[in-house]
């Protein structure tokens, strides 16, 4: 089986890739641009171990060029398709809209527009917590009303997920919407929070932090995520229900300030914490009910925030040589 796996030189492309490999029926093909958003090293770094893996192949390619993507896809005949190369951030997208559109909305479009031309039996793409805005809903379910998105990032997830289900349901597609709660772990991305936080507190800098360090976030250990594509892969279809749409999360909202805790307790430091207003396009919690994915694959989240930061940090100290 040919799987597609755009943005794979990203966080959670990148351990996917990992996860999917270890199936000899597999064969997984990555492409991404490879853009300057955060540390190229970093994404680098990534496709070095990756390169290593045998039946794993890499292609650098932009999902915003559509005739380079039809020539990838007319040579290579791909059976799923998982789309997780996106212009992330949220407050980017306040200053730079031009570049979520063309990355999130023309690209995405690109990719299952393709998807679609050459007959993917499975179509998967990345979406975010970030289209529930400030529901007080919670916790948040997939009926849970997403028509109020907070930043143009969220905005266009939003759309993704509702020109997947036009295609679906024109096209009779299977298509499947994956909305990730706060992913973190090991070769993260450095603008999350977790990853920066760590940062300013091993150098002994100041932290900012956002709603005077009132927010609460969901967060998801990475291998909690790609555990669950791995099983959603192998799912039988379900002809009745082609398209679906499935929070991945932990299932518990957490104060940042625990966040800084753990940090603290990992580092042996103690941070030095500025409390500021709310940003502009800032949501001040996530909690996902995972009801409905536990109902489909048996997911169970396995690791806590504390055993996932332990591991992150031991990442950390080794990759920046602490």
């Amino acid at each position: 089986m040919n799987i597609l796996i755009t943005g794979s030189a990203g966080f959670i492309g990148f351990h996917l890739v990992k996860k999917l490999s270890i199936f000899n029926n597999y064969k997984i093909f990555g492409i991404d641009n490879i853009n300057n958003y955060y540390d190229v090293k970093l994404k680098k770094d990534r496709l070095k171990i990756l390169s290593k893996i045998k039946n794993f192949q890499f292609s650098k390619i932009d999902i915003t060029n559509q005739s380079r993507l039809n020539k990838y896809f007319s040579k290579n005949k791909f059976h799923i398709v998982i789309n997780l190369a996106a212009q992330a951030g949220v407050r980017d997208s306040i200053t730079d809209p031009n570049k979520y559109f063309k990355n999130n909305i023309l690209g995405f479009y690109n990719i299952i527009n393709l998807s679609r031309t050459y007959n993917i039996k499975h179509f998967l793409f990345a979406s975010t917590s970030s289209v529930y805005g400030d529901s007080l809903d919670f916790p948040l379910s997939e009926i849970s009303n997403t028509d109020k998105p907070k930043s143009f990032y969220a905005a266009s997830k939003k759309t993704n997920e509702t020109i997947s289900f036009s295609f679906s349901n024109i096209y009779k597609m299977r298509i499947t919407g994956l909305r990730f709660f706060t992913v973190y772990g090991p070769y993260g991305r450095p603008d999350m929070a977790y990853y920066s936080f760590t940062k300013s507190i091993v150098e002994n800098r100041t932290i900012e932090l956002y709603n005077k360090g009132n927010h609460f976030r969901d967060f998801t250990y990475i291998d909690d995520i790609v555990n669950s594509i791995s099983k959603i892969i192998i799912k039988k279809e379900n002809k009745k229900k082609l398209h679906n749409i499935f929070n991945i999360g932990f299932g518990k909202s957490i104060n940042i300030i625990e966040l800084i805790k753990l940090i603290e307790k990992e580092s042996k430091n103690k941070a030095k914490i500025k409390l500021v207003s709310i940003k502009l396009g800032d949501v001040k919690k996530t909690h996902s009910n995972i009801s409905k994915l536990s109902k489909e694959i048996g997911y169970h989240p396995k690791t806590t925030l504390a055993q996932g930061m332990s591991k992150f940090y031991n990442w950390f100290k080794i990759y920046h040589k602490i």
